[in-house]
């Protein structure tokens, strides 16, 4: 038993040591990229009052999403203009790239469009997300419900011919 004890102690301490050093190489490797996050978000003026405005319609349309998560079918018509303005963000990102000083303070737009895929399309896509999982399980109480509802329907069947 006491041979048993010390195996397993000995490869807890090996695992504890892997954890570690996978734990350590993880956040090497990761620094670079937050860094690289966190240098993004710093260069932003989130002063500016589009930047706010576009912080309001991000959260104005998450509250829209949550309070209206009963009524599937304004929700598919969110999703689909979510979804359609990801689709867009290219053509949007030529617009204010060539339109830029009549609203901002600096050029955030640039050719492969990462500020507006960050700030406008992320949201979205989480937006789109959450949508397509509340239908899901929206789907899948309606098939609780009619399975429900066969059943019933099956056992009155039973029943009334057993009269």
């Amino acid at each position: 038993m006491d041979e048993l004890k010390t195996a397993m102690n000995g490869h807890m301490d090996q695992m504890q040591e892997l954890v570690e050093k996978i734990s350590s190489e993880l956040r090497i490797g990761m620094q670079p990229a937050m860094d690289n996050f966190i240098g993004f978000f710093h260069a932003i003026d989130w002063k500016e009052p589009w930047l706010v405005g576009l912080m309001v319609f991000h959260f104005v349309t998450l509250i829209i999403i949550l309070t209206s998560r009963k009524n599937i079918n304004f929700q598919m018509s969110l999703f689909l203009l979510s979804l359609a303005g990801v689709y867009l963000a290219e053509r949007l990102n030529t617009v204010l790239s060539d339109n830029w000083k009549s609203f901002a303070g600096q050029n955030y737009f640039d050719r492969n469009g990462v500020f507006l895929s960050v700030l406008w399309s992320g949201p979205l896509l989480v937006f789109s997300l959450i949508i397509l999982v509340n239908t899901l399980f929206s789907l899948c109480q309606l098939m609780v419900k009619w399975k429900r509802a066969e059943l019933r329907h099956r056992a009155k069947l039973s029943t009334t011919k057993q009269d």
